[in-house]
């Protein structure tokens, strides 16, 4: 299910958000996993959403160009906005794939907002200030785990896509001086 080797995210059990203040927690570690020498762009997907389409296109792009050892997407299915990700984990899975043909890693449904939010996006609101308020927030994490920024829906994926790409070169670069 999950291409690039970093599941197991949400099986991490939770820490209290007390114990996130100033620190990544255990997830987002997992997250990066095997690959923490990577970009990633952290987003919560929904499939009948009128960003759908663009953003499904523009993301699997970005994972063709520059994935999957520097950089991954990281879609997280929510259905908080608009109820417009109504479906089980395995039929969004196989919509997304069949449609978009996307290749980057799916993990389960889950609440990106309020008391129930998963702690990767407690994190990413704390570190980053920004809370989505719909479909399809993209958060921009360094190879430290840090976020870089964060950008909604109307701000296209090709217009981060350069900031991603130079982020890409730096690593691909600082490889090159360790050979």
């Amino acid at each position: 299910h999950n291409s690039c080797g970093s599941v197991g995210l949400l099986d991490v059990p939770s820490c209290s958000p007390a114990s996130l203040r100033g620190r990544r927690p255990a997830e987002l570690q997992e997250l990066h996993g095997s690959h923490s020498n990577q970009v990633s762009l952290v987003v919560n997907v929904a499939s009948e959403c009128g960003f759908t389409e663009e953003h499904y296109k523009d993301l699997q792009q970005l994972q063709r160009d520059f994935g999957p050892y520097h950089f991954n997407v990281l879609a997280f299915p929510c259905n908080q906005f608009g109820q417009q990700e109504p479906g089980s984990d395995k039929e969004i899975d196989s919509f997304v794939r069949r449609v978009y043909g996307v290749s980057f890693p799916l993990f389960s449904k889950i609440a990106v907002i309020g008391t129930g939010a998963n702690n990767v996006y407690k994190y990413l609101i704390e570190s980053s200030g920004k809370e989505p308020d719909w479909n399809f927030w993209k958060y921009l994490i360094d190879v430290n785990g840090k976020v870089v920024d964060a950008w909604g829906p109307t701000v296209s994926v090709k217009e981060i896509r350069p900031k991603i790409a130079e982020m890409v070169r730096q690593i691909i670069l600082k490889k090159k001086e360790e050979l």
